[in-house]
């Protein structure tokens, strides 16, 4: 099973503060359990970076780093056909930009689920969406 994790999920579990990192992290423990694989592309990783870098915070930076880094953790690519799907989930669907990028790296690369927060994207159509509560 290949779970593609939206951006604030990993957030959630890596930066561990906060009412959300238990359930995050709790929900990565289950998926793990399972054998689940979690996937994330560039964009996922540049949203992930900002906060750190905003904050100068080097050490939390390195944390979201070594992460992307894991041999354990698969990288959907954005390559045009990511974004001709991501156009097509934009236009027929009405998600934003950022989402609609995601979400296309997830159905492309073939993932079974997209984990999220955001109840924007709880309706979408041709992935499963689970929003973590």
């Amino acid at each position: 099973m290949k779970v593609y994790c939206d951006s604030t999920i990993l957030i959630y579990f890596l930066d561990s503060i906060g009412p959300f990192h238990e359930k995050a992290k709790a929900k990565l423990e289950k998926l793990h359990s399972v054998s689940a694989r979690l996937v994330f592309s560039d964009l996922t990783r540049l949203e992930c970076r900002v906060g750190p870098l905003k904050r100068n915070d080097a050490e939390r930076l390195a944390r979201f780093d070594a992460f992307f880094a894991l041999s354990t953790v698969l990288k959907a690519g954005l390559g045009a056909d990511v974004f001709d799907k991501a156009a097509e989930i934009r236009a027929h669907q009405g998600i934003k930009t950022a989402d609609s990028l995601h979400l296309a790296a997830a159905m492309s690369y073939g993932c079974d689920l997209f984990l999220t927060n955001d109840l924007a994207l709880e309706k979408v159509q041709g992935i499963k969406v689970e929003i973590m509560e």
